[in-house]
């Protein structure tokens, strides 16, 4: 029986695993389950699966959490530090899926503890990947990645091979505007940006995904992943997100991974490996399908990926700063005090005027976070005022 930490368990990628692991109750022991302020949702699940400990990450949900659960045997905590405290208890295989910096500290308490830590928290390599894998190396842990599209390169690498892959391509479905041009994309609304065409995912993701950033951010979360040079990673948009990413060799050979586009795929992957686990999702219809559509990415309509993949190239700070000034942009269009284009713009500005040095440490990435954040705080509201 694996024991199993899932830190973000509220989430759309937590309720997913927990999904798959109340599939199989005979193979998965729960250890701990954490949210930021979801009370209800975490106490449900915490019954449900007879966690040892629950977590909120916001000390002051602490006293309604206690409630929910007085009548049980369940530990309750509260606070950031009562988060990474949870990811180092040692369990067998953790979900990392904490969406932002706020992940950065279990992801790497979990690392440290030398087991496996299913990434999918972008913000870890994107901030702080030299950081986290070195980390990884010294203390022997094993990331295994949840993204779809790192999953699936994951699935297509040959490990007697790796020396031998000319190329990666990531897979992108464009988003719901890859269609719309630059003057028609000036008036999305938040609501259309969360309206992704093909997958159910949360608000920010879904507002990176709309902009592309988040493909950027694959991208550099790649070249940690795989040990890869910036130049042998790539992006197709392929609408019907079907093919998920694709491995090409020296020889020709290109390598695809199909599945149907639901996160407990890739979920079920991670958690059961090296072996593999039923799902409860239909057989992909290929027949019913049809075809399967390819175009390349647009860098002039989506600004974004340029500046991600600037970023990836210059490596040091900027893909920490270009990270953190896009979560802030992207919570500034969610309240609407911006534009959905003027999200690649705050990006590029902080980017242009912050330059710290190459961080070697995990706080000294939180002190790059921190600046960037500040700085596309005040560009924002200045553009406000």
């Amino acid at each position: 029986m694996k024991s199993v930490t899932i830190l973000g368990a509220t989430g759309s990628v937590g309720t997913s695993t927990l999904d798959l692991i109340e599939r199989a109750p005979d193979d998965f022991r729960v250890v701990a389950l954490t949210a930021n302020c979801d009370v209800a949702k975490l106490a449900a699940a915490a019954r449900r699966t007879r966690a040892q400990r629950a977590v909120v990450a916001d000390e002051r949900c602490l006293p309604d959490l206690r409630a929910a659960l007085a009548d049980t045997d369940v530990e309750v905590a509260g606070g950031p530090d009562a988060v990474a405290e949870t990811a180092a208890m040692g369990a067998d295989w953790t979900m990392a899926a904490i969406v932002g910096c706020a992940g950065l500290k279990p992801v790497m308490a979990a690392i440290e503890q030398a087991g496996a830590v299913a990434l999918a928290n972008k913000e870890a390599l994107v901030s702080a990947g030299d950081v986290m894998t070195a980390a990884v190396a010294r203390h022997g842990a094993t990331l295994l990645p949840v993204d779809s599209e790192h999953n699936a390169i994951f699935q297509c690498l040959e490990p007697a091979n790796r020396e031998r892959i000319r190329r990666v391509i990531l897979t992108a479905s464009g988003g719901p505007f890859r269609e719309r041009s630059l003057y028609e994309m000036r008036a999305i609304t938040p609501e259309q940006a969360v309206a992704h065409p093909n997958w159910s995912m949360g608000a920010k993701i879904s507002v990176d995904s709309a902009t592309m950033m988040n493909k950027g951010l694959e991208l550099i979360e790649a070249k940690h992943l795989f040990a890869l040079d910036p130049g042998q990673l790539d992006i197709l948009v392929h609408r019907q997100s079907v093919i998920h990413s694709l491995v090409e060799y020296v020889d020709g050979s290109l390598l695809a991974q199909l599945g149907p586009p639901d996160m407990r795929v890739p979920i079920a992957h991670v958690l059961a490996w090296p072996d593999r686990m039923a799902t409860p999702m239909a057989p992909l219809d290929l027949a019913a399908i049809g075809r399967l559509d390819f175009e390349a990415a647009d860098m002039k309509r989506f600004p974004a990926l340029a500046l991600a993949r600037a970023a990836l190239e210059a490596g040091g700070a900027r893909p920490a700063i270009l990270n953190a000034a896009n979560e802030v942009a992207v919570a500034a269009f969610l309240a609407r005090k911006i534009g959905f284009l003027e999200i690649a713009a705050i990006v590029d500005d902080t980017l242009q005027s912050y330059d710290p040095g190459t961080p070697d440490s995990l706080d000294a990435v939180l002190d790059v976070d921190a600046g960037a954040r500040r700085i596309a705080g005040e560009t924002i509201e200045a553009k406000a005022a």
